[in-house]
């Protein structure tokens, strides 16, 4: 092999390697156990977002990693350093606040050269760096005016840009959109994911927004009461949730309980017996065996709605027409079937009218819906 090969081979094993490690990390309040033993790898480059409901310790472990908060027990391991004992400016770490935390009283070239400035970088090299954060973030034009004189999303870029100033191995972002309504919060989620892609750096994000972290995120981690529940892309999370809790978390979702009455094994043809009926579905799951009691999961834009009733079909279910909210684009309905009320989403409701003045209605249950085992 030659030369130029095997530095190949070494420089694909070293980009392989995590670039963040969480090992067995616990912390402790007293007698509470906020963590309780979280492992996890991050890779390089990767965009990796934790969620949870809140107090399940999310923004407690981000500030592990930052160095803000002390560890009770367990490693942080980033580049392959341990660095449990080193102080927030020693970790190769950079953090956006959700308050940004920027200084009023300087510009917006001033606050994105502060961290330079300390590290005492040369005036010349230091210029030159905020020219290109600013060009970076789209804000140039700005950079005599003063923070309190920017908009919400202007200064949430100053700080992302101040953070990266320094070349950070891993930029920690604690839920820094929360403060920008809606709208804007769109389009600054879009800016960060194209400006952490653009730059590969490795990310962990926290927020509260499940919508958001499925939208920005490589992968996401769920968290619950200091515990990891699930590792997964967006789609693995929300396609193929490991149980109730996360189904639940991570949109929205109607459950329908039932029994496996029948599966082929040959054409994976599985036959569930509800209170409401018998569904048919295409099984694409394991760890499900006849005679199991399971839990459907039935997400609200896969149920097809219409004003049909009475016929019998299988996967078809006759209901009583509770709400219908029509908004254009979309209508949200809540249809009662015995004693259990489904979230249906209609998409592009040409209907409209004739639904709301419909009592009942037809729901068609899909083929393709994810089980969970009941214990």
């Amino acid at each position: 092999m030659t030369t130029k090969g095997v530095a190949g081979d070494m420089d694909r094993k070293e980009n392989e390697k995590p670039m963040l490690i969480l090992k067995d990390i616990h912390k402790f309040y007293g007698s509470n156990e906020v963590l309780k033993g979280i492992s996890l790898e991050v890779g390089r480059g990767e965009l990796v977002t934790f969620v949870g409901p809140s107090g399940c310790g999310k923004t407690t472990l981000l500030r592990l990693i930052g160095g803000f908060t002390d560890i009770s027990a367990g490693d942080i391991i980033l580049d392959g350093q341990r660095i449990n004992d080193l102080p927030p400016n020693l970790r190769d770490t950079r953090i956006c606040f959700q308050n940004y935390a920027l200084f009023p009283h300087m510009t917006v070239a001033e606050n994105v050269g502060y961290g330079l400035k300390i590290n005492k970088w040369p005036k010349d090299k230091t210029a030159e760096r905020v020219r290109e954060l600013l060009e970076m973030v789209e804000l140039e034009a700005f950079k005599d005016r003063m923070i309190d004189k920017l908009s919400g999303g202007q200064q949430q870029r100053v700080a992302f840009a101040r953070a990266l100033s320094l070349e950070p191995k891993v930029l920690l972002l604690d839920e820094p959109l929360s403060n920008l309504d809606a709208n804007l919060r769109l389009v600054m989620r879009e800016e960060i994911r194209k400006l952490q892609e653009k730059l590969r750096i490795t990310t962990v994000f926290v927020t509260h927004d499940q919508f958001e972290a499925m939208a920005i995120s490589d992968r996401l981690v769920v968290m619950k009461d200091g515990l990891i529940e699930q590792v997964g892309t967006p789609i693995e999370i929300y396609e193929r949730p490991a149980n109730e809790f996360i189904a639940g978390f991570v949109g929205y979702v109607n459950f329908m309980e039932g029994r496996i009455a029948s599966i082929d094994e040959k054409t994976r043809n599985t036959v569930i017996d509800t209170k409401y009926g018998k569904i048919e579905i295409t099984l694409e799951q394991d760890n499900v065996r006849n005679g199991d009691e399971v839990l459907m999961v039935i997400r609200p834009e896969s149920v097809n709605l219409s004003l049909n009733c009475g016929g019998e079909s299988r996967n078809v279910l006759c209901g009583a027409l509770k709400s219908y909210m029509y908004a254009g684009s979309i209508a949200k309905c809540t249809v009662t079937i015995g004693d259990r009320t489904m979230i249906i989403d209609q998409y592009n409701p040409r209907d409209a009218q004739r639904f709301k003045r419909a009592d009942k209605v037809e729901v068609e249950i899909p083929r393709s819906i994810h089980l969970l085992k009941k214990k």
